[in-house]
C-alpha cells in the first residue's frame, strides 16, 4: 500500500488516514463496497458506501498515474535524455495532464510538418527566430534554399522553420498549463447547426445557434449538443477567445517587435490554432462530458430511487388496463399476491368507441374478481383509459389510479416476462406489469434494465461503466 497516496486521499476526501488506510487494505483483500459498509464499521469508523466508493476511484486513479509516470521515466531514460530536473518534475506533477504535457517533447512521434522541415535541415534557422535574434529573415533563409529538398523560395524555408517554432511552443509545459487555466475560466461552448442538416436535426433545433460559458453549463445542455455533434448534426466547439489565448502566448515569447518576431508571431498563431487549440480543446470536452455524466447520474439515481421506494399498494386484487386505440386495451385481473387471473381486451377508444361494451365487462370483471383498485397505464390513450374508468360506476369504491408505464415493453419482452408467463402474449405481460407496479413497484421495477424505467435524462449517453 503507498502511504503517500493514503495521506493524500484522506486530505482530499477530508477523512482521516486509518480510516482511508482500511479501507484500502479491506478492497484490496477483495472485499466488496457493501460488506465493508456493512459489516466493517469497526475498521473504518463507519464509513459510508459513498465515502468508500470515493476512496476507491481515487486510488485507482492514483495507481494509474504511478503506471504512466513509472513508463514515462522508463521511455525517457531509454533515449538518453532524463535528467535530474526533469525526473524531480515528473515525479512531483499531480495530473495525467501535466504529466503528459512533460512527455510531449519526448514522446515518439509520428511525421509531423516539423520532422519534415527538421530532416530539410531548417532546424537551425527555426532557433533562430526562436530566440529572435537580431538577423533579417528573408536574408538568412535564403541560405537554406535547396530545390531538391522541396525548398524552393524564401517562403518555403520560413515556413519550415516556423512549422519547427511551432511544435516547439506546443510542447512547453507552461505553456500548455497557462492555457489549460484560460480554458478552464473563458472558454465557450458553441454549436451550431451543421450544413444540410436542419430538416433532420430538427430535434436539436434549439441548439443550431447556441453559445454558453463552458464552466456554467448543466450537465443536460452539454450531453444535448455532444448527441447531436456525435450524430453529424450539430458542429460543437469548446474554446476561450481567441485574441487572449494568443495574447497570452505572445507575452510568454514575443520580445521587441522586429522583422524576426514578425515571423514569430505567424509561428504562435499557427501553433495555437493547428497544435494547441485543438488539443486542449479535446481535453476540455473530455472533463465537460465527465462532470455532465456525473451529474445526470446523480439525477438519475435519486429519482430511480425514489421510484423504486414509491409507497406500495400492497397486497390487493388489481385489474390493469395497458391502454390502445387501434388494438384496444389489454385488462389483466390480478389477485392479492399478482397472480394472473383473467385477460382480455376492450375498445373503449377511437376509433371502436365501445363504451358501453367495455364498461359491462370492466365491471363484470370488478365484480367477478373481487377488484379494489384498477391500473392504468400512463402511455397512449392513457388519459382517455383513465377518464373512461372513471365515468363507470361499479357500485362501491374502487381506487383509479394512472401508473408509469416506463420499461413495461421492455419487461414484456425479456426472458424474465418469458418465464413467468410462456403461453401469454407480450400486451398481456405488459399490462401485468402495469398493475404489480401499482401494489408492489420496487419488486416489479428491479426485473427492468434501469435505463429503460424512463426517468433520467441521457441515460443512454453517460459512462455506462
Amino acid at each position: 500500500m503507498n502511504h503517500a497516496h493514503v495521506a493524500e486521499v484522506a486530505a482530499e476526501l477530508q477523512l482521516r488516514a486509518h480510516q482511508v488506510k482500511a479501507a484500502a487494505q479491506l478492497l484490496a483483500d477483495g472485499a466488496t463496497i457493501p460488506f465493508i459498509a456493512r459489516y466493517r464499521k469497526e475498521a473504518t469508523d463507519g464509513l459510508d458506501e459513498t465515502a468508500i466508493i470515493a476512496i476507491r476511484d481515487r486510488l485507482e486513479q492514483l495507481r494509474e498515474l504511478d503506471k504512466r509516470r513509472e513508463s514515462i521515466l522508463r521511455s525517457i531514460e531509454e533515449q538518453g535524455k532524463l535528467t535530474d530536473d526533469l525526473r524531480t518534475q515528473l515525479m512531483t506533477v499531480e495530473s495525467l495532464a501535466e504529466l503528459e504535457d512533460l512527455y510531449l517533447p519526448y514522446r515518439p512521434k509520428r511525421r509531423t510538418r516539423a520532422t519534415v522541415a527538421k530532416e530539410r535541415g531548417l532546424e537551425p534557422l527555426a532557433k533562430m527566430l526562436f530566440i529572435q535574434q537580431p538577423i533579417d529573415p528573408a536574408v538568412e533563409a535564403r541560405r537554406y534554399l535547396h530545390p531538391d529538398e522541396g525548398i524552393e523560395s524564401i517562403e518555403d524555408a520560413l515556413q519550415g522553420a516556423r512549422d519547427i517554432v511551432a511544435e516547439w511552443i506546443n510542447e512547453d509545459a507552461d505553456v500548455r498549463a497557462r492555457l489549460r487555466r484560460l480554458f478552464a475560466r473563458k472558454a465557450t461552448i458553441r454549436s451550431r447547426v451543421a450544413k444540410g442538416k436542419e430538416q433532420e436535426g430538427i430535434k436539436y433545433r434549439d441548439y443550431y445557434d447556441w453559445e454558453e460559458p463552458a464552466h456554467k453549463a448543466p450537465s443536460h445542455r452539454v450531453l444535448a449538443v455532444l448527441r447531436g455533434a456525435n450524430e453529424g448534426v450539430l458542429t460543437v466547439h469548446i474554446l476561450p477567445p481567441e485574441d487572449e489565448a494568443i495574447s497570452l502566448l505572445e507575452q510568454q515569447f514575443l520580445k521587441a517587435r522586429s522583422p524576426v518576431a514578425e515571423q514569430f508571431q505567424l509561428a504562435i498563431r499557427d501553433a495555437y490554432k493547428r497544435l494547441l487549440a485543438p488539443s486542449l480543446e479535446n481535453e476540455i470536452r473530455h472533463e465537460l462530458k465527465q462532470r455532465a455524466d456525473e451529474a445526470a447520474i446523480q439525477v438519475f439515481a435519486a429519482n430511480l430511487r425514489e421510484l423504486l421506494l414509491t409507497p406500495p399498494l400492497g397486497q390487493k386484487s388489481v385489474l390493469a388496463i395497458d391502454p390502445g386505440y387501434r388494438t384496444g386495451c389489454k385488462v389483466v385481473c390480478l389477485d392479492a399476491q399478482g397472480q394472473l387471473q383473467h385477460t382480455e381486451t376492450v375498445f373503449p377508444l377511437q376509433p371502436q368507441h365501445q363504451t358501453e361494451a367495455s364498461a359491462s365487462v370492466l365491471k363484470t370483471l370488478v365484480e367477478r374478481y373481487a377488484i379494489e383498485a384498477i391500473a392504468v397505464g400512463n402511455g397512449t390513450g392513457g388519459r382517455e383509459a383513465f377518464q373512461f374508468c372513471r365515468n363507470i360506476d361499479f357500485g362501491r369504491s374502487v381506487r383509479i389510479m394512472m401508473v408509469n408505464e416506463s420499461g413495461a415493453s421492455v419487461y414484456s419482452a425479456s426472458e424474465v416476462a418469458r418465464e413467468e408467463f410462456p403461453d401469454e402474449y407480450i400486451t398481456v405481460r405488459g399490462a401485468v406489469s402495469i398493475g404489480r407496479r401499482l401494489t408492489d413497484p420496487l419488486a416489479e421495477l428491479v426485473k427492468i434494465d434501469p435505463k429503460s424505467i424512463g426517468v433520467g435524462q441521457y441515460q443512454h449517453d453517460v459512462d455506462q461503466k
